[in-house]
């Protein structure tokens, strides 16, 4: 399989590419474009969180504990909380993530089990979308988009290295085939990702119904401005 260096150059590679996208032609602010391509990047190393290796985990959700916390801001504002309360909630969050979530993942996840598939990729990009707080869906919907393209290229790159090209013939390595996946020898693992895959895609439709104003399509940034003018 690829190591961790060449999945976070390609995923990186792509970021770019995106974020450049979402600057021209569809005309976004390079701030906006900048955290595109970062979670494009970003996208590319998560498939390694199941990974035996403690390099992605720690980095990973080193990460994630600092990120995380951040964009729980504008909810934890809204809910009515005092700054004291405000960053009581973050510290709280940090520690949860850095130090609790990260043990739990480790000791239910399998390398290369579900986390390490199709379904896991439409999990991680739900979880970007529903994480996002922002009343602009469409931002929302591509930095989704953007986290899914890293992931993927992840999947696609370990799926090439499980081919052997050395000699006349072609043969597959015994790790082909286990990337791009919809199912895993583990029913119990296939079903709680479909499991959390629902209830992720409910909760997306849901805030998509509350959240999105009546008669309101999604458009282009390019062809809001045209309209607004």
């Amino acid at each position: 399989m690829a190591g961790f260096r060449m999945h976070i150059t390609v995923s990186s590679v792509a970021g770019l590419a995106y974020g450049g996208l979402m600057m021209r032609p569809l005309g976004y602010e390079p701030e906006t474009a900048i955290l595109a391509a970062a979670l494009t990047a970003v996208g590319g190393m998560l498939p390694d969180l199941d990974s035996d290796s403690s390099v992605p985990v720690r980095e990973m959700f080193g990460l994630a504990s600092a990120v995380g916390p951040v964009l729980m801001i504008p909810w934890l504002v809204q809910s009515g909380l005092k700054p004291e309360g405000v960053l009581a909630a973050m510290l709280v969050s940090y520690i949860v993530i850095r130090y609790g979530v990260s043990r739990v993942f480790k000791a239910f996840s399998v390398h290369r089990g579900m986390y390490h598939s199709i379904p896991a990729m439409f999990v991680a990009g739900l979880l970007v979308y529903l994480g996002y707080h922002s009343p602009n869906h469409q931002v929302r919907v591509l930095f989704a988009i953007g986290t899914m393209m890293g992931f993927l290229s992840h999947l696609v790159l370990d799926e090439i290295y499980s081919v052997n090209f050395q000699g006349v013939r072609i043969k597959l390595k015994s790790s082909a085939g286990s990337a791009l996946k919809f199912v895993s020898p583990s029913w119990t693992g296939t079903a709680t990702c479909y499991a959390i895959l629902g209830g992720l895609i409910y909760l997306a439709h849901r805030d998509f119904q509350t959240t999105m104003p009546a008669n309101s399509p999604i458009l282009p940034a390019t062809s809001l401005a045209a309209k607004a003018k």
